[in-house]
């Protein structure tokens, strides 16, 4: 049953990922009405919230577009930094929405800031001591527990994330709507495009999810052999 549960998550994301392109691909040919640049709406969102510390700069990549709060910059891909489409306009606001929690101190986002160290080092070790455990479960099977442990912190880093995202959806299609550059069908071109995106972000929770539950399962079976 865990194998079909695992390969269904999988296939899933598969789609929900392939969804997402085929979405952004469609409403990147849509263009906004004041012919703003994914640029121009991040700096302008900013600005309307009364940000000005927070740089916009262009990355290399599709898709790879994120708001970093260490070094205050929102970072848009090059396929959303100078386009003038409601693809691109809708990706710069989401991305603005999490320097807008940044700057309220949004409750969620620092609780998920607050977990990146911790995650960045689970991440790194936990392979290792995950396989460890299992081929040690006999004889040491605080191990295998401790890897468990260590991917329950990616899972939940990976549950704490969504209301982030979400909350940053929000934020930026009722901003695109106030600013008057999505509005009507546009607006709701908009908020498909990021309806798509969060649900990766719960395909991902899910799938963190099943493995935890899965590791649990072989601890809990092997270790009463």
């Amino acid at each position: 049953m865990y194998y079909v549960l695992f390969f269904g998550i999988a296939i899933i994301s598969w789609l929900v990922q392939s969804s997402l392109k085929s979405k952004f691909n469609r409403y990147s040919t849509i263009p906004v009405d004041n012919g703003l640049t994914g640029r121009d709406v991040a700096m302008k969102m900013l600005n309307d919230n009364g940000i000005y510390d927070v740089k916009v700069v262009s990355v290399a990549g599709m898709l790879t577009d994120h708001y970093n709060p260490a070094t205050k910059t929102v970072n848009l891909s090059e396929g959303v930094f100078a386009s003038r489409s409601i693809a691109a306009a809708a990706v710069a606001a989401h991305e603005c929405g999490h320097a807008v929690q940044h700057a309220t101190a949004y409750g969620p986002l620092q609780m998920r800031s607050s977990l990146v160290p911790v995650v960045s080092f689970a991440s790194n070790v936990m392979p290792w001591v995950l396989l460890a455990g299992i081929v040690l479960i006999q004889t040491l099977p605080q191990i295998m527990l401790a890897g468990i442990l260590l991917f329950a912190c990616t899972t939940l880093f990976s549950f704490v994330t969504l209301p982030v995202e979400i909350n940053a959806s929000q934020r930026a299609l009722a901003w695109l709507s106030h600013a008057g550059i999505a509005t009507g069908q546009k607006q709701m071109y908009a908020r498909d495009a990021l309806k798509s995106a969060a649900y990766t972000y719960v395909v991902a929770a899910l799938g963190s999810l099943a493995t935890l539950i899965y590791y649990v399962i072989i601890f809990m079976g092997r270790s009463r052999d």
